[in-house]
C-alpha cells in the first residue's frame, strides 16, 4: 500500500466535531467528485467515485449535516436542492462560497476533504510532492489561497484537461499533514525525511572527503614529477636552500599532507609556506618544460 493511501486510511474515519466543519468537508467532496446528472426536466446529484470508504464518508455526512442517509444512487430532486442550499453551491460546481470557510477548523476540513477526493502524496523516502487535481480553475485556486493561508507555499499547474494545487517542501508537506489530521503520517514522515537528510549529509560529507584526498593525491603526484624534473635536468643542488628542503622532504615523504610536510622541515614551516615553496618548484620545473620544447 502506498504512503499516499495510509494517509487517506488515517484521513477516512475522521469527523469533525462540529456542523460547520462537516459541512466544510462535504462541500469538498461535492465540488470535487460532485456530478449533476439530467433525470427528466430536472437534475439530481451524485457523487462520482468508484471508492466505497469515500462513499461511505460521504453518507455519513449528509446524514449528520442535512439529515440524508443515503446509498450508491443519486440524491433526490428535493435532496439535491436541500445539499445545494447548505452548501451554498451552484450545478456548475467551480468554488466554495467563502462564508463556509471563514474558521481555521472549517479551512482544515475542506483541505481534508479535497485530499480524500482527489489528492495525492509521494512517498517521502523517493522525494516529496503533494497534489490535488482539479477541474475547475477557480476552485483550484481557492484551494491554493487557502492551503497559503496557513503559511504553505503551494502552486497550480496545467495538466491535460486539469489543473493540479500542489505543495514541494518537504516542512510545508508535514504541516499539511498536520493540518488535515493525519498525526500518525505526521510522524511517519517526519521519521523518513530526518533518516533521508542525515544519510544525504554523511553522503555529502564522505564524496567531499573522497574529493579532498583526490584533490591530495593529484597534487602530490605533480609535485614529485616537478621535484624529479628538476633533479633530472638541473640537480636539487641548483634551487635555493629553502626549496631544495622542501624539495628533499617530498620526495622522502610522498603521501604526506601539506600541513604535516611543514613539521618536517626545521624549523618548521606552515601549510601557506609549503604550499608557496611547492608552487615556486612548480614554476621552475614548467620553466624547463618549455625549454625543452
Amino acid at each position: 500500500m502506498s504512503f499516499s493511501n495510509d494517509v487517506k486510511n488515517e484521513l477516512l474515519p475522521l469527523l469533525p466535531k462540529a456542523r460547520h466543519c462537516m459541512i466544510a468537508e462535504l462541500a469538498a467532496f461535492c465540488l470535487l467528485l460532485g456530478r449533476c446528472e439530467k433525470c427528466g426536466e430536472n437534475r439530481v446529484f451524485r457523487l462520482d467515485t468508484e471508492n466505497a470508504e469515500i462513499k461511505r464518508k460521504y453518507f455519513t455526512l449528509l446524514n449528520k449535516t442535512i439529515s440524508i442517509s443515503g446509498n450508491d444512487s443519486a440524491l433526490t430532486l428535493e435532496e439535491t436542492e436541500e445539499l445545494f442550499k447548505v452548501l451554498k453551491i451552484r450545478e456548475d460546481l467551480d468554488h466554495v462560497d467563502g462564508i463556509l470557510l471563514q474558521q481555521t477548523c472549517c479551512k482544515k476540513a475542506f483541505i481534508r476533504g479535497a485530499y480524500l477526493a482527489t489528492g495525492s502524496l509521494s512517498n517521502p523516502a523517493t522525494g516529496y510532492h503533494f497534489e490535488i487535481v482539479l477541474k475547475q480553475a477557480d476552485l483550484a485556486k481557492q484551494i491554493r489561497d487557502i492551503i497559503i493561508s496557513f503559511g504553505i507555499e503551494a502552486k497550480i499547474v496545467p495538466r491535460k484537461n486539469c489543473y493540479v494545487v500542489y505543495v514541494k517542501e518537504s516542512e510545508c508537506i508535514e504541516d499539511l499533514l498536520a493540518i488535515m489530521g493525519a498525526n500518525v503520517a505526521y510522524l511517519k514522515f517526519e521519521n523518513i525525511r530526518i533518516e533521508k537528510e542525515m544519510r544525504n549529509s554523511i553522503n555529502r560529507k564522505v564524496n567531499c572527503e573522497t574529493a579532498n584526498i583526490t584533490k591530495t593525491v593529484s597534487a602530490a603526484v605533480r609535485q614529485m614529477e616537478d621535484i624529479r624534473l628538476i633533479d633530472e635536468t638541473r640537480g636539487l643542488k641548483s634551487l635555493p636552500a629553502n626549496l631544495r628542503e622542501i624539495a628533499e622532504v617530498r620526495l622522502e615523504h610522498p603521501d604526506v599532507a601539506l600541513k604535516d610536510l611543514g613539521n618536517l622541515l626545521d624549523p618548521p614551516v606552515g601549510k601557506s609556506g609549503v604550499n608557496h615553496r611547492l608552487r615556486r618548484i612548480g614554476e621552475i620545473a614548467n620553466t624547463i618544460r618549455i625549454s625543452n620544447k
